[in-house]
């Protein structure tokens, strides 16, 4: 007790005060098994599908799930039907040729405005008119739409009998909204799209942050689908990796390069990884436009000077696209009917002695290393659109292959609007000045849809006018009269696409006007917890069946 009483007035400071930090973490949240993230590389638009400008990983994705279809992709590619949006559609008078669709009473759009005869008018007067679209040929074939049961039933009149016009009418757009948008054409779907007619609709779009969020369209009028979000979400291979690994992302769709496959590879059995060809080859056009490149042989030359391999390692990196050379004009790789067109030996490897030869033949002579005309220098424009790095860098390289030949060049990279609306417009839908002219430009070139119509809509030319010259009608700026009546055969069914094919090709790879490289392809991640993803019919891509993704326990 003593000790006590002694302790207690001692003049010693007390002892510290020892506190234990007791370590707190924010309550984890739920996991949301209703809910599926993709990581993707970009969420930047526009998002048109029947733009060239707006081609992109994401435009497609968008387009699958917000956009009703006539017809959709199969398994192979062939259109199928879509019988959510549709009761019937068939050739129902062969003259004049005419196809009577019939879509299904309950189909709207997310406004309940319903999906009728306006929407397929709209598209017509658009893709029949307008610079810079995906695959005119076809509807510039139709004369004339009528409707009649409340615009339910559709008849398309058509000026030549056309078996491809299954691919008409694809992600048809909401006329009501935007026959009189500000800006026209030009302003539809650049920013964000304002009625949906899919399963899902957008919530928030938001190319800042790097997000889209799709949640279940409430108005559909299909079967409701299991998931009630998906997420788009812009990272890089890092992020991307990391998500997966943790579960936060449950997908990724991604442009991987060698090394990005590598990352994806190391999370072993979690998740499952699959190439899906994209519907784009990229290709480099030789313009047989202003006053140098209408010289067959100055064109030839040029293509001497290309080294094809060397510009697909640039542009694939080691990626998916690598194992998919492009060796036709017309069909991709991954196209139902594909086989190689290249002549033998053909672009196997740059051959400046043929170049040097054939630009003495033109009158150029070299003066201090580079190529000249009298005393002009010969100074190309090559062209990519704007902040398409990979098209860029495309074009960088060639840029370097020319001077090693001794050709001067040099880059432009305007918007991918200016580039194909004005640059690469067929004359006489925009005005260019000489000094703007696009002598060779890198893009990406749609490969998807029916052949006869893609090969109308790239090489083909307008209905000379009495005492006028015929007019490209393709971003190429080519035009051949004695080629002209067998893609119009094509067309309209007269032969069959594969008899004009080995008729026209040999003919395109000899005018030196298109370089096709290789098909663009992604790269699919699957998280093992998710089922229902697979790679997607041809040319349609993963989104095409997201009415079918669930997640484990969802």
């Amino acid at each position: 007790m003593a000790a006590l009483v002694l302790a207690g007035c001692t003049n010693a400071p007390p002892p510290p005060l020892v506190t234990t930090e007791i370590a707190r973490t924010a309550p984890t949240k739920a996991a949301n098994l209703n809910e599926a993230v993709v990581g993707v590389d970009s969420v930047a638009g526009g998002y048109n599908p029947h733009k060239l400008a707006d081609q992109s990983t994401i435009t497609t994705a968008l387009a699958d799930v917000l956009l009703p279809s006539v017809f959709r992709p199969g398994p192979d590619g062939t259109p199928t039907l879509d019988q959510t949006l549709m009761v019937a559609a068939d050739v129902s008078k062969a003259e004049p040729y005419t196809v009577t669709y019939r879509l299904r009473a309950e189909a709207a759009w997310s406004d309940s405005a319903p999906i009728a005869a306006e929407d397929f008018v709209y598209l017509w007067e658009q893709l029949r008119e307008e610079p810079g679209v995906i695959d005119s040929a076809g509807y510039r074939l139709i004369s004339n739409i009528s409707a009649r049961e409340a615009g339910r039933v559709v008849e398309v009149t058509f000026a030549k009998p056309y078996p491809g016009w299954r691919s008409l009418f694809s992600d048809l757009l909401p006329a009501h909204l935007l026959k009189d948008i500000p800006g026209g054409w030009a302003s539809v779907l650049r920013d964000n799209f304002p009625v949906t007619g899919g399963p899902f609709s957008i919530k928030t779009l938001d190319r800042d942050r790097g997000e889209v969020v799709l949640e279940r369209n409430d108005r559909y009028w299909a079967a409701p689908v299991p998931l009630d979000r998906i997420i788009l979400r812009r990272g890089d291979t890092s992020g991307i990796t990391s998500a997966l690994r943790t579960g936060h992302n449950q997908l990724a769709l991604t442009a991987a390069d060698a090394d990005d496959l590598g990352s994806f590879q190391s999370l072993g059995p979690l998740v499952s990884t699959a190439t899906v060809p994209r519907p784009t080859v990229a290709t480099v056009l030789l313009r047989p436009v202003g006053t140098a490149m209408t010289d067959q042989r100055l064109r030839s030359a040029v293509l001497a000077m290309i080294d094809r391999a060397a510009l697909t390692r640039v542009g694939t990196e080691g990626g998916a696209g690598a194992t998919l050379p492009a060796d036709a004009q017309v069909l991709a790789p991954s196209a139902r009917g594909y086989a190689p067109t290249l002549p033998a030996g053909a672009l196997a490897k740059p051959d400046q002695a043929r170049a040097d030869t054939l630009l003495t033949e033109a009158g150029y002579a070299k003066k201090d290393g580079s190529w000249a005309l009298g005393e002009t220098p010969l100074n190309l424009v090559i062209a990519a659109p704007e902040g398409r790095e990979t098209y860029i860098k495309l074009a960088r390289e060639l840029q370097r292959q020319l001077s090693v030949g001794g050709v001067q060049s040099h880059l432009v990279t305007p918007s991918a609007d200016d580039l194909y609306t004005r640059l690469l417009a067929p004359r006489g839908a925009a005005t260019v000045a000489t000094a703007d002219e696009a002598d060779l430009v890198v893009v990406p070139e749609p490969s998807a849809g029916d052949p006869a119509t893609m090969l109308a809509s790239r090489f083909g030319c307008a209905a000379a006018q009495a005492g006028q010259q015929a007019k490209a009608t393709n971003p190429i700026g080519y035009c051949d009269q004695a080629a002209q009546p067998t893609i119009d055969q094509a067309l309209t069914g007269e032969i069959g696409f594969r008899s004009a094919s080995e008729l026209l090709e040999p003919t395109f790879w000899s005018r030196a006007i298109a370089v096709p490289l290789y098909q663009e392809a992604d790269t699919l991640v699957v998280r093992q917890d998710m089922s229902g993803v697979s790679v997607g019919p041809a040319w349609a891509g993963p989104f095409a069946g997201a009415t079918q993704w669930r997640r484990a326990g969802g």
